[in-house]
């Protein structure tokens, strides 16, 4: 990898709060007088040549989209992205390219990507006062031009840190990226299995009724995972045990350990007034409130210590050992909450870089909380250098197609990815969205809106429990998988271009992905009775029956999910 610097860099960048980052600088082969710097009245631009068959991809968790050539992306944080525009639940401004390198852009600005535009070449010279840099004054190489350009707009900026990475594959390269981020994270086998969120307004009671029905059925499941309920306010959140739903909260906690469950908890970071965190906190946040709580300045570490403290002391030390950290994403485009860009924190940080740096620091502070204890929990944003953090991304949005896609994403930019089910619009929507869970880093069913299990509904209780017992014969694979992404950087999901990089074949697959070193996973939603499965080059067998496939495309009629096992060398 070869750090390159432009002008000068912010101040809060995603580097200066990535606790394991690891700069291990590498000889290269790109030309990097190819890579242009312009300051200009809106911030910085940087321009890099694109190649007329090279792909782009990545950009953190794109829901919307994944073949980027083409289009324009602006990283947003946006909790309902509408459009493949570039806003999303955790934008990363780093993406990789078919041609064996990659680019990550250390900024917490909204940066927008213009991915192969074309570039008028015949215009006339610009003003002398025009201050344009190249990297040749740095790096004595020629210049090349090519038709397209990557232009890379950074607002504000009056400079820019670049780090570039090259490899054989994507898969190298974005191993790199993980690694320049401190590898990916260790995770513990529990948090493998199977998740449960409760009915939100689920009495303690009905939490240990629900615990005891999985074990009488012998269902498996790993994880409780508590809604908003719990709180004696949750909007914002007080971070107290409601006495009437919850009276016998220690008692809950006791039985569900003593029950080899774990146990989660949601929450946001908006701290109610009615909080013991209150008052300690009011100097320690923002100018602006949301639902009328404290917006805390996790960028300070009195803010992180009294934060971690409180939920130690009255939580952790309880028997907790998960959160799920929602609404630290952005929602103020679309819906009527979230802070404002023009915030001001005591720790001079702006309001839209700390958007993009709400969930990394929201997850850091929770790690502190938790210490020694081992943890695999959700958030609903996070950005770059975020792959050692044992946390995955959830959403609230719910199109099965999109959350395929988020799936093959994730693996391009550090991040992890959960298609939760909720409920189902049909039994067969519900059995086809639990086969995707199944068959993901996390397998989560979030059933905070139904009283009683989503399944029950559709009389479909025996196909589920054989789903979540397969999903149990996983673990030994998945664990694995998680063992090489905390060693080497790859990512226990990927998409098929990443290690199939020469095969163009797979270039615009975004519905079938890699899981560990073996599988191949292809889903299929409740519209679909058959699709198109590629196969790249290999031996490959069937999943479920153990014969040979041949590789190349075929055509699968099935309600089962797809997936095929690649022989080992």
């Amino acid at each position: 990898m070869k750090k390159i610097r432009f002008g000068t860099p912010e101040e809060f960048v995603p580097t200066k709060f990535c606790k394991n980052l690891n700069y291990q600088e590498t000889d290269i082969q790109y030309d990097l007088s190819k890579i242009t710097y312009k300051q200009t009245n809106r911030g910085c631009v940087i321009e890099l040549p694109l190649q007329y068959q090279e792909e782009v991809y990545g950009f953190g968790l794109q829901l919307k989209g994944f073949r980027h050539k083409g289009t324009k992306k602006t990283l947003r944080t946006n909790s309902d992205p509408v459009a493949n525009t570039g806003d999303s639940h955790a934008p990363v401004p780093f993406f990789v390219t078919t041609n064996g390198y990659g680019i990550y852009l250390d900024t917490a600005r909204n940066a927008t990507f213009y991915c192969g535009y074309g570039k008028n070449k015949n215009r006339p010279p610009k003003p002398n006062n025009a201050v344009t840099v190249t990297a040749e004054a740095l790096y004595e190489k020629t210049a090349l031009e090519e038709d397209t350009v990557m232009a890379i707009e950074i607002p504000y900026a009056k400079g820019i840190d670049l780090y570039l990475f090259e490899g054989d594959t994507i898969t190298d390269i974005v191993a790199q990226y993980n690694q320049f981020s401190g590898g990916g994270c260790d995770v513990p086998e529990w948090g493998l299995g199977v998740y449960y969120r409760c009915y939100v307004k689920s009495t303690g009671d009905q939490v240990m009724e629900q615990a005891k029905y999985f074990r009488d059925n012998q269902i498996p499941c790993d994880v409780i995972g508590l809604e908003p309920g719990w709180h004696s306010r949750s909007y914002p959140c007080s971070y107290q045990w409601d006495s009437e739903r919850f009276p016998n909260y220690r008692e809950v906690v006791e039985y569900l350990r003593k029950n080899d469950f774990h146990i989660n908890l949601w929450e946001h970071a908006f701290i109610d007034a009615t909080s013991p965190l209150y008052h300690e906190m009011k100097e320690h946040s923002g100018d602006f409130e949301v639902w009328q709580g404290l917006v805390p300045d996790f960028v300070t570490e009195e803010a992180r210590k009294r934060f971690s403290d409180y939920h130690r002391k009255h939580l952790i030390d309880l028997g907790i050992d998960g959160f799920k950290l929602d609404e630290c994403d952005n929602s103020d485009f679309v819906l009527d909450w979230s802070f404002p860009d023009c915030i001001e924190f005591p720790s001079g940080i702006d309001g839209d870089v700390y958007h993009n740096l709400f969930g990394t620091l929201y997850m850091q502070t929770m790690l502190e909380a938790l210490g020694e204890h081992e943890t695999f929990s959700e958030v609903r944003q996070a950005g770059a250098l975020a792959s050692s953090y044992p946390f995955v991304l959830y959403s609230d949005l719910y199109d099965h197609r999109d959350f395929i896609r988020g799936v093959v994403n994730c693996g391009f930019s550090g991040l992890l990815w959960t298609p939760e089910v909720r409920e189902g619009k049909t039994k067969t929507d519900f059995i086809r969205r639990l086969q995707t869970a199944v068959f993901s880093v996390q397998c989560l069913i979030n059933a905070w809106y139904c009283e009683q299990a989503p399944w029950l509904e559709f009389g479909c209780e025996e196909e589920v429990k054989a789903l979540l017992n397969e999903r149990k014969k996983l673990i030994p694979t998945l664990k694995k998988a998680f063992e090489k992404y905390h060693r080497t950087g790859i990512p226990p999901v990927r998409a098929l271009v990443m290690d199939y990089t020469a095969d163009p074949e797979t270039y615009g697959i975004d519905d079938e992905y890699l899981l560990g070193d073996s599988l191949l996973v292809a889903p299929m939603t409740a519209e679909q009775s058959q699709r198109r499965v590629y196969l790249p080059k290999g031996e490959w067998t069937d999943y479920w029956t153990g014969k040979t496939v041949p590789s190349g495309w075929l055509d699968v009629r099935t309600d089962n999910i797809p997936v095929y096992v690649k022989a080992e060398r």
